[in-house]
């Protein structure tokens, strides 16, 4: 009976065991795959009062999600646990939010190193592992903590070299005037450290650009340092870990210090000698505090103060339009070395810049990113060298060379070649806008080798002239260098039209150029942050790369560069309202209605691909404020009287072919302000103020109904509706302004002035070509959207790249037609168009209730030529991927839904009804995994998901 007993309590525990084993195996352990502070990883120098906490979950199985969270955080490793979390100990929050958790702890100090973790339980109650332990550093938080450091500038100008002028001629000047700006300065100091180094930490703040060095190296891969900003209200400044750096005994500390857009004295000027300041700020300035901790527990500070030696050297001329010029004659040896003999140098001035407030710069730096040999060389009728390095980029080029002492080399930077092909033509990037060619100049000193790059200026180029060498350049002699914000790139498109793939890359090169801070319009000619630039680009540049802190910081410029200015209809009340150009003192006028939504657009754009509200109630006010400006300017008709129109249409120039311009800039205006009342209405609601929710509902309705009565007519001689133009037309398609009574005629109108009118054509500038893709392609008319694309008759972007360029050209013109193509080559708002491949071919969008794609729809549409795409969209939850193939009518997708997301996937009811999923009948699959079928979407949780149907 024993024996009975043993052995059945033997079998017991083994199937017991096995079942046990069973369970545990089909709960597939969590881990964290990342884990963020405001997104960034073990940040340094963060001064939000309240930090988000995100992180991304690596789990397998299907319809995963989070159900609670446990947060702790600590000022030691040592505290880091649930008894003893010295600041903040969330315990268990039931919650599915896994990204932007606002910290709601105890007080966070400047210069503090914070250490935490988490650990998360699923939608079964199962309990991760806690994470593993992650850090994030403080910065300064506010002036005091700066110290007893001093702004110090150049104390006397002391530049001999002849070299030190460059010629200076606007379009409205009648002769070239000779210009130096301010001089580019050196500064030197020592320290003696008596004590071993437990953490050194820098805090640099430049206004201009500046380089850092420590005991003959520089210190970081930064270049063009910091991003430009409206200096007098906003500056940032950049934080260094120089621990390794120092060593016992005495260091030595240099900075170099040029104009960049600070010290821009000499560019937009009628007359650089009557308007000696142009639109800069002031001479060049730099403050800079390192934090010194010793390993004895004591610490010390050592600052920029008079005690810093001051000189003028090599670099006699710095413009960030202009170039740089290197007299290397005037080296000045190891000056930043120790024991260097600065006794000839002077002291530098202490001075008190206007600056409002400095922070921690949190966007990527600027950095050489990629160097370029020379892919073909040639010699130019005149007898000097040309190189053409094969990709337009912005940056500058490197040189190795071999000369006499004195001996000029000028290299001379242009986008284009003549329409022959036999020179240089500088007409896209030459002076007469901003008053200078884009030349570098150097000067041998004549001892050998010598190697030199520019430090404090970029151009957008890809030729070099090159005046001063008989020696055939190579790539030994000259690479060119791709200089710019190094924004990461995370999505991806490819597809099996290679046309497509092209135009892809075009438009990435396109933007990355033309990303140094701020979003430029163009990396030569104005560099400047055109606002409507700006939002025609912006959700392309989501999709691709990470731009997270970037549109935060741009934000931050249009807010500070607001003005007072006069309503329309209410003379006698002021608003305060962004000029069409931030940052800086280059300012245009107030910006109209089409350009100034980019203050509405950017913060939306930015909640519906991250799902943090902090940028929509950060600039709230500043928003319902401008919204109510351009409220103002409201006719009898019910329609906003302002705009500045549908930017470069095909053949349009504003003072020779103005007419070229089909859509009416009030047109184009009210649709985008239709939609930004939309926006704003849901922005109130986030902020609790009912009362302009409200408001925002009734203008909205009320300008759909004056915008269909004004610019809605019917086209002679057809049955088809349209806007007056391809641009509003789709304009109204794209953001509901269209009767839906009317919207088949009004699609049928579009499709009709394009084929019949048009001869296949699309007649759109930068309002126009952001959505005519999409709209054609989400009603009906994929395979219209991709002839317009790829005919390669102009106008079209085929016809573009068969032209010979690398990135989109500013106009849209005849290029064989014209001696070289003038306007600017490189202009990012033309590269708006192919978010097109994300969100039409790829199909993958962002849920506007659940945002940051907590809750996505799937619905790839795509013309009949194309048979495959593939695209990663990268989200706070993980990347979403979707790679399909279309193959005897049936669509298979590769489906990847991020851990605590879901995605709805768009089916009429007869492709429901031949669905299948991971191999399996729909009616199968739902009876072993929890999905939803609601509206036409089949809605998923996260997985690895095979999705096929027959696609009609």
């Amino acid at each position: 009976m024993i024996k009975k007993q043993a052995l059945f309590s033997i079998v017991f525990l083994t199937i017991f065991c096995i079942s046990c084993k069973q369970v545990s195996t089909s709960r597939t352990p969590m881990s964290f795959e990342k884990l963020s502070i405001n997104l960034k990883y073990n940040p340094s120098a963060i001064e939000s009062k309240q930090p988000l906490f995100s992180w991304i979950i690596d789990v397998e199985g299907y319809n995963k999600s989070q159900s609670a969270y446990h947060i702790l955080v600590a000022s030691s490793q040592e505290k880091l646990n649930e008894d003893d979390a010295d600041l903040w100990n969330s315990d268990k929050v039931k919650s599915e939010k896994s990204t932007f958790v606002k910290y709601t702890g105890k007080s966070l100090k400047a210069l503090q190193k914070y250490f935490w973790k988490v650990k998360i339980w699923d939608e079964q109650g199962t309990v991760s592992k806690w994470s593993e332990v992650q850090e994030f550093e403080m910065g300064l938080m506010h002036s005091d903590n700066w110290g007893a450091s001093k702004w110090i500038t150049l104390n006397k100008d002391t530049r001999t070299s002849e070299h030190r002028f460059r010629g200076y001629k606007r379009g409205n000047m009648k002769k070239s005037k000779p210009v130096e700006g301010f001089s580019a300065s050196y500064f030197r100091n020592e320290i003696d450290l008596s004590k071993d180094i437990e953490n050194a930490q820098a805090y640099i703040c430049g206004l201009g650009y500046y380089e850092l060095y420590l005991n003959g190296t520089k210190v970081g891969d930064h270049v063009l340092d910091p991003a430009p900003s409206n200096y007098d209200k906003q500056a940032y400044y950049v934080n260094y870990d120089i621990t390794e750096q120092l060593k016992s005994g005495k260091n030595a500390f240099g900075i170099i210090l040029g104009n960049g857009f600070y010290g821009q004295n000499i560019s937009w000027s009628r007359d650089p000698e009557s308007n000696k300041k142009g639109v800069s700020y002031g001479p060049p300035t730099v403050r800079c505090l390192v934090k010194l901790n010793y390993k004895d527990g004591t610490s010390a500070d050592f600052y920029t103060d008079e005690n810093w030696k001051e000189a003028t050297g090599p670099i006699v001329f710095n413009n960030i339009y202009g170039g740089d010029t290197y007299d290397a004659r005037y080296e000045l040896g190891n000056w930043n070395t120790v024991g260097y003999n600065d006794t000839k140098w002077g002291n530098a001035k202490v001075v008190s810049p206007q600056v409002k407030k400095i922070s921690a710069s949190q966007i990527p730096p600027i950095k050489k990113l990629k160097e370029f040999e020379p892919q073909k060389v040639f010699k130019a009728p005149d007898g000097n060298w040309i190189v053409d390095f094969g990709q337009n980029i912005a940056g500058w080029v490197k040189l190795n060379v071999q000369g006499n002492e004195g001996q000029l080399i000028e290299i001379t930077t242009t986008e284009a070649l003549l329409t022959n092909g036999k020179d240089i033509f500088p007409g896209s990037t030459g002076g007469g806008a901003n008053g200078m060619a884009q030349i570098y100049k150097y000067i041998c000193k004549g001892d050998g080798l010598e190697s030199w790059e520019p430090k404090f200026s970029y151009h957008g180029f890809r030729y070099a002239k090159i005046n001063g060498t008989s020696k055939k350049p190579d790539a030994d002699m000259i690479k060119a260098v791709l200089v710019a914000t190094d924004i990461q790139e995370t999505g991806s498109f490819a597809s099996s039209d290679e046309l497509l793939n092209k135009m892809h890359s075009i438009s990435k090169w396109t933007i990355v150029d033309n990303i140094h801070g701020i979003p430029e319009d163009c990396p030569h000619r104005e560099k400047c942050g055109w606002l409507g630039d700006a939002h025609a680009f912006c959700e392309y540049a989501l999709y691709n790369y990470d731009m997270y802190d970037f549109y935060k910081k741009y934000m931050e410029d249009i807010r500070t560069q607001m003005r007072p200015t006069k309503g329309h209809n209410t003379p006698d009340i002021k608003f305060q309202v962004p000029t069409m150009i931030a940052p800086g003192k280059r300012t245009s006028t107030y910006a109209k209605i089409d350009w100034g939504v980019a203050t509405m657009y950017l913060p939306w754009y930015n909640y519906k691909f991250y799902g943090d509200d902090a940028i929509v109630k950060e600039y709230y006010p500043e928003m319902r404020n401008l919204t109510n400006f351009y409220l103002n300017y409201k006719g009898e008709n019910g329609i906003m009287q302002d705009g500045m129109g549908d930017w470069c249409p095909p053949r349009w120039d504003r003072r020779k072919n103005p007419s070229a311009m089909e859509c009416d800039p009030i047109i184009s205006a009210n649709a985008y302000f239709y939609d930004v009342l939309g926006i704003m209405e849901t922005f109130a609601e986030m902020n609790n103020d009912v009362a302009f929710a409200l408001k925002m509902k009734q203008e909205q309705r009320e300008l759909k109904d004056a915008f269909n009565k004004e610019f809605l007519v019917e086209i002679p001689n057809t049955k088809h509706k349209w806007y007056q133009s391809q641009t509003a037309t789709v304009q109204a398609l794209q953001f509901g302004l269209a009767p839906e009574n009317d919207i088949e005629s009004i699609v049928n109108g579009l499709a009709y002035d394009i084929v019949e009118v048009k001869g296949g054509h699309h007649s759109t500038g930068i309002h126009g070509n952001r959505y005519i893709y999409t709209v054609l392609t989400e009603n009906g008319n994929a395979d219209l959207a991709h002839q317009i694309l790829t005919t390669p008759d102009f106008p079209s972007q085929t016809y573009v790249m068969n032209s010979g360029f690398t990135t989109w050209p500013e106009r849209q013109f005849v290029w064989e037609e014209m001696e070289g193509p003038t306007n600017s080559l490189n202009h990012p708002m033309h590269s708006g168009f192919a978010a097109y491949f994300y969100e039409a071919l790829g199909g993958i969008k962002s849920s506007e209730n659940q945002p940051g794609y907590k809750v996505f729809t799937v619905n790839p549409e795509f013309p009949t030529i194309i048979t495959n795409t593939e695209v990663k969209v990268p989200t706070p939850y993980g990347d979403i991927t979707n790679d399909w193939t279309i193959k005897n009518d049936v669509l298979s997708m590769n489906l990847e839904v991020p851990f605590n997301t879901k995605a709805r996937v768009l089916v009429t009811p007869s492709e429901l009804e031949s669905l299948k999923i991971n191999g399996a009948p729909i009616t199968e699959f739902k009876q072993n995994n929890p999905i939803e079928i609601a509206d036409g979407f089949v809605i998923l949780g996260s997985g690895d998901y095979t999705i096929a149907y027959p696609k009609n």
